[in-house]
C-alpha cells in the first residue's frame, strides 16, 4: 500500500475494515493541513507504533470564532500530500465540509473548568468545535491510538477528557513540541508571518526559555511578571495571556509547590497572526 487519498467516510471505513479484520492496529493523526515537521513527527510516531496510519486534513469551520481567521487559514492539500508521500504508507482522509457536516452539529461539550480558561476564555466556542470534529473523526476512523502535539497543550487535556467521558477505546498520545532550529514553535500559522515578523516572533520562545532559568531562583509571581514585562517591551508583539498553571487541571497556581506538574502557557499576536506556545517548569 502506498499513500492513498480518500474523501468520504464510507470509503474510509471500507478501506479500514480489511485492516481491522487482520487485527492491524490503526493510528490516527488529525490535522488542519498546512503540514510542517511538527505534524510529520506525529505521523512518524504513529507509523512506528501501528501497522496502519490515517492522517486527516480538514480545516474545521466550527472551531473558528473569527470568520477572518478561517478565511485566511492556509489550505495546501497538494503540498501536504506530497510531504506525506515521502513517509511511505499513509492513508490521507481529506473530506469536504459537507461530508463532515451534512447538517449543522448542535452538540455541546462542557468540560469546565478545563475549557473555560486561557484559550476557552479568549476564543468562546473554539473547544466545542474541536470536540465536535474530533469526535466525528474518531467515529469515522475508530483508531486504536490518536496523536496530538503538546504545543496545543490545553486542547490535548480537553481531548483526553472527552475520550474519558465518551468512553472511546482510544489511547491518546501526546507528542513533544517540535521547534525550528532557532526555537520558534512550528505552526501552520507561521507561514503567514512576514520575514520581519518571523524574526520578532522568536522573542516568544526565547522569553519562555529564559523564564525557565529565571524560575529556578525566583517566585512564581516574579516569573509571571518577567514573561509579561519582557514580551511587553517587544515592538510588534501583543500579549493576549500568559498563565502558569497546574498541568493536569489547567488552573492557575500561585506558587511552585502547589502542583507537581507546572506549565506556562502563552498566546501572543505577532502582527495579525496569533501564536501559542508553552513551557514546562515542573515536568510530570
Amino acid at each position: 500500500m502506498s499513500m492513498k487519498i480518500i474523501h468520504t467516510i464510507q470509503e474510509l471505513q471500507t478501506e479500514l475494515a480489511g485492516f481491522r479484520k487482520e487485527r492491524k492496529r490503526i493510528g490516527f493523526v488529525p490535522t488542519m493541513g498546512a503540514l510542517h515537521a511538527g505534524h510529520l513527527s506525529l505521523v512518524e510516531n504513529s507509523m512506528k507504533d501501528n501497522e496502519v496510519t490515517v492522517v486527516s486534513i480538514f480545516v474545521n469551520p466550527t472551531q473558528f470564532n473569527d470568520p477572518d481567521d478561517l478565511r485566511k487559514y492556509p489550505r495546501t492539500l497538494e503540498a501536504d500530500c506530497a510531504l506525506l508521500s515521502t513517509l511511505g504508507d499513509v492513508i490521507v482522509f481529506a473530506p469536504e465540509v459537507k461530508e463532515m457536516y451534512p447538517q449543522p452539529d448542535i452538540r455541546t461539550f462542557d468540560y469546565s473548568p478545563l475549557d473555560t480558561v486561557m484559550e476557552g476564555r479568549f476564543r468562546p466556542g473554539h473547544f466545542n468545535g474541536v470536540c465536535q470534529i474530533v469526535s466525528k473523526l474518531f467515529d469515522a476512523v475508530m483508531p486504536d491510538r490518536a496523536y496530538f502535539g503538546e504545543k496545543d497543550f490545553q486542547q490535548l487535556a480537553i481531548i483526553r477528557e472527552m475520550v474519558r467521558r465518551m468512553e472511546y477505546p482510544i489511547d491518546i498520545v501526546g507528542c513533544p513540541i517540535v521547534r525550528e532550529a532557532d526555537g520558534l514553535a512550528m505552526s501552520s500559522r507561521n507561514t503567514r508571518l512576514s520575514a520581519a515578523e518571523r524574526e520578532i516572533a522568536l522573542k516568544i520562545s526565547e522569553t519562555l526559555f529564559k523564564s525557565r532559568t529565571f524560575a529556578q531562583s525566583h517566585t512564581l509571581d516574579e516569573t509571571l511578571a518577567f514573561v509579561v514585562n519582557t514580551i511587553g517591551t517587544v515592538d510588534g508583539l501583543r500579549l493576549e495571556y500568559f498563565e502558569i498553571v497546574n498541568g493536569n487541571t489547567l488552573q492557575p497556581v500561585s506558587n511552585w509547590d502547589e502542583a507537581s506538574f507546572v506549565v506556562g502557557c502563552i498566546t501572543v499576536f505577532c502582527g495579525e497572526v496569533r501564536l501559542i506556545d508553552n513551557i514546562t517548569y515542573k515536568p510530570l
